[in-house]
């Protein structure tokens, strides 16, 4: 039997792993599919694919067609596991400062108190790094619970030892270069020779997080384990003898809970301890010499150890690490140990040996090596939990959120309601709130200017140009913050996973796959991190395209744009506009989509192999950090690059090219600029030169189209009646919508996929709008509406 045809709540035991495809076999083997493990079929999605199963105590998701390479042995009903080891110890855990319960094996000798020393935290995703590093470094960092949420390096110093720099590393899962996110972190690891590592592992999952520990203690760096999330695991009868899982790894072992910042202080200090006086782990070696496979692996490790040791040292790679990656044939690690070819060929030949005395290939040995050792570690100093309370409420709110006729309909609800709550409820009651602000302090200032007598172009430039411009903008602050702020609840609670569970096979059909959901759902908040998040993606077939696709989203940037000419043209149906253009964003992105599926980007769709964490409250305390952190963003964007917008604009429309004050715009600076570039505008209908510039300003920060019109318009709306039609007003916001995103956004593109592909980014979108907003023209004057 495959695994695509195990029934939904019965168990069966991995025989084997069939998939030719050698990287995405390794994935599946990093992830824990190895064979002879049980796994159980939670569900399947609502439209039958991929399918949900559970393994080592967590929920992954994979495509039926990568399941039904998987071979199945031993079908049964669902069970629960026996409670391992119940008799396990619970001594107390030497405090800081005691004998350690680990073996010991120093280094160099000790570097001076005052010397730098550099920490890299890694660990897998989901399991409370990006926390702990807020409680280590007091860092302001957005903590999510989608794979991946941390998409660059952070950098932050330890509080209360200013030589002490920690970097938090992208989540992973192992140190195999599936995704650009490992690559970068074991690069990190490699050439930047960090003092020491503080692997974070999920204490309610130890199993499955222990396989990266494995793999960084063969980087025979100084190491401290940071055992997290106990608080939770005690809460539901488990428990974990940590003495005994500290002499076993031989690093040292500190259980904290990052959540209520418990532990922290002593991890912080057995970390400056091991870099400190260079505690290398006092274990590399993971395979038993008198193991299943006969010694087969010991040997053959041991073997390469030999072979490559000069080459490994000349690279600066850790000999056990390199063997291991050359077994597995990592490609990376083979060009950097510049082996010789009779060599390679020696290394071959030794894993073919391996292979043909353990009766198993290079890949399943290797991990299955890593999840025996693990085993025997827990079976001696882990005692399993009863089923959380977590995971309980987490498999209920799956019966509804991703169920087979509620899952999509559900969505929907959710995102009308994110909606709602952002344009009518709350965000715009509070916009409107803020602009009258805004407006009586500009009153007040206009009024003091005047009785002091300022010079006439001083007192335009401060009422017309800044007031106008940075105060129309700022008006639309809490709209913002409001969608921002619930973008982050559904990302922190763990949703956003499901959403791109329940999304993959529709996005398949587009080329793409589920996790290219949540980048482009994100981009509806700012299109900056949504590109960076694309990084968390494996396949740069996956990438490049999400890349593409995602300015298509309608980020919080043109809502200042879409709120102006809604006032304007339609206040009796301002949400409905809207919501009409985020639709047709998302339309248009869809077409788009199929267009480079069948054109630039042809091929197979990517695996889809993904972690479903348990749903988890979002923290009160990062939700509002995080909002205040974009409240701050779009203040000081308001205040740096649209204040130096609306100055430019307000000086190109007051001179002319002899820098005299012009008492009729049309003679300006910006009328001439506008006016050179406004016959590409006229097909659409809007071929005024104010319109045009509104545009051209745009491409710094769309904000600024909405600033350039006000100043232009000398602070009224009213104003734009004589421009625009309500027809071409849409057909507008339709150019708005689609055309290239800020120099921000278009920078982050540059830096993803290279200048070439900014610049046909850039192409495409500005066509694709122009194309679009005509044929809407066309449709509202076939209809009628002129």
């Amino acid at each position: 039997m495959k695994l695509d045809e195990l029934e939904i709540g019965k168990d069966a035991i991995i025989e084997s792993v069939d998939s030719g495809d050698a990287v995405l076999r390794q994935h599946i083997f990093d992830m824990g599919l190895t064979p002879g493990t049980e796994v159980t079929m939670m569900k399947y999605a609502p439209m039958g694919d991929p399918l949900e199963i559970r393994l080592r105590g967590y929920e992954l998701t994979l495509r039926r067609a990568d399941a039904a390479r998987i071979s199945l042995a031993n079908v049964h009903d669902a069970h629960d596991c026996p409670r391992k080891n119940p008799q396990a110890s619970t001594a107390a855990h030497p405090a800081f400062g005691e004998e350690p319960a680990r073996p010991r094996r120093e280094g160099a000798a000790p570097l001076p108190e005052t010397a730098p020393l550099r920490f890299a935290l890694a660990g897998n995703q989901n399991c409370g790094k990006t926390t702990l590093f807020n409680q280590l470094t007091g860092s302001n960092q957005h903590v999510g619970n989608f794979p991946g949420v941390t998409v660059d390096r952070k950098d932050g110093q330890i509080k209360g030892h200013a030589n002490a720099t920690i970097t938090d590393l992208p989540g992973i899962y192992s140190l195999s270069p599936y995704t650009s996110e490992e690559v970068v972190s074991r690069q990190f690891i490699l050439e930047e020779q960090p003092d020491a590592i503080i692997d974070i592992v999920d204490a309610t999952n130890i199993e499955r997080n222990l396989y990266l520990t494995l793999q960084l203690m063969e980087l025979d760096r100084p190491m401290v384990l940071a055992l997290n999330m106990m608080d939770e695991l005690t809460e539901n009868g488990g428990t974990v003898d940590v003495n005994a899982l500290e002499a076993a790894l031989g690093i040292p072992v500190v259980p904290i809970s990052a959540a209520k910042n418990e532990g922290t202080g002593e991890l912080a200090e057995h970390a400056l301890h091991v870099a400190r006086y260079r505690e290398h782990p006092g274990r590399l070696d993971f395979c038993a010499a008198d193991g299943p496979d006969g010694g087969a692996l010991h040997r053959c490790i041991h073997g390469i150890c030999h072979l490559i040791d000069d080459h490994a040292q000349a690279a600066r790679i850790p000999v056990r690490f390199a063997a291991t990656k050359l077994i597995e044939g990592d490609r990376l690690v083979t060009q950097a140990l510049a082996l010789e070819q009779n060599e390679l060929d020696a290394v071959e030949h030794i894993i073919c040996q391996m292979e043909e005395e353990a009766g198993t290939d290079r890949m399943a040995a290797l991990a299955d090596m890593r999840f025996s050792f693990i085993e025997g570690v827990c079976d001696q100093s882990v005692v399993k939990p009863h089923e959380s309370r977590e995971h309980l409420r987490s498999v209920a709110a799956d019966r509804i959120l991703t169920g087979k006729y509620t899952a999509i309909p559900v969505f929907i609800l959710i995102m009308v309601l994110v909606f709602w709550i952002t344009f009518d409820a709350v965000g715009q009651r509070l916009s409107d709130l803020l602009e009258l602000g805004i407006e009586a302090f500009t009153g007040v200032v206009d009024q003091a200017l005047t009785s002091f007598g300022l010079n006439p172009v001083v007192h335009s430039l401060v009422i017309d140009g800044i007031f106008a411009g940075v105060g129309s903008v700022l008006s639309f602050l809490p709209i913002i913050v409001v969608l921002f702020l619930l973008l982050s609840i559904l990302e922190d609670s763990g949703y956003m996973a499901r959403v791109a569970f329940v999304m993959d096979k529709i996005l398949r059909k587009l080329g793409l796959s589920g996790r290219s959901f949540v980048p482009m759902l994100i981009g509806f908040g700012c299109s900056v991190p949504a590109i960076m998040a694309t990084r968390t993606l494996p396949s740069e077939h996956d990438r490049k395209m999400t890349v593409m696709l995602t300015p298509f989203m309608s980020c919080s940037a043109k809502l200042p744009v879409y709120a102006l000419f809604s006032a304007a043209f339609f206040p009796d149906h301002a949400p409905l506009v809207m919501v009409s253009l985020y639709i047709m964003g998302m339309v248009v992105g869809v077409l788009v989509a199929l267009v480079l599926k069948g054109t630039a980007f042809k091929g197979d769709p990517v695996p889809f192999v993904m972690e479903l964490p348990n749903y988890r409250l979002p923290s009160a305390k990062t939700t509002i950090r995080l909002a205040w952190d974009k409240a701050k963003g779009f203040v000081t964007k308001a205040f740096t690059i649209i204040f130096a917008a609306s100055v430019i604009i307000w000086f190109l429309q007051t001179f002319d090219l002899r820098f005299d004050v012009v008492a009729d715009q049309s003679q300006s600076m910006l009328a001439g600029l506008g006016t050179f570039i406004a016959p590409l505008f006229a097909p659409l209908g809007f071929g005024s030169w104010i319109a045009a510039a509104a545009i051209v300003a745009g491409f710094g920060a769309k904000e600024n189209v909405a600033a350039t019109l006000t100043v232009l318009m000398g602070g009224s709306v009213a104003g734009l009646a004589t421009l625009f039609t309500p027809l071409t007003a849409y057909v507008f916001l339709t150019f708005v919508l689609l055309y290239t995103p800020c120099v921000a956004a278009v920078s982050a593109v540059r830096n993803e996929l290279g200048t070439r592909m900014m610049c046909a980014v850039v192409l495409m979108q500005c066509g694709v709008a122009w194309l679009v907003a005509l044929a809407v023209r066309l449709i509202g004057l076939a209809l009628g509406l002129a």
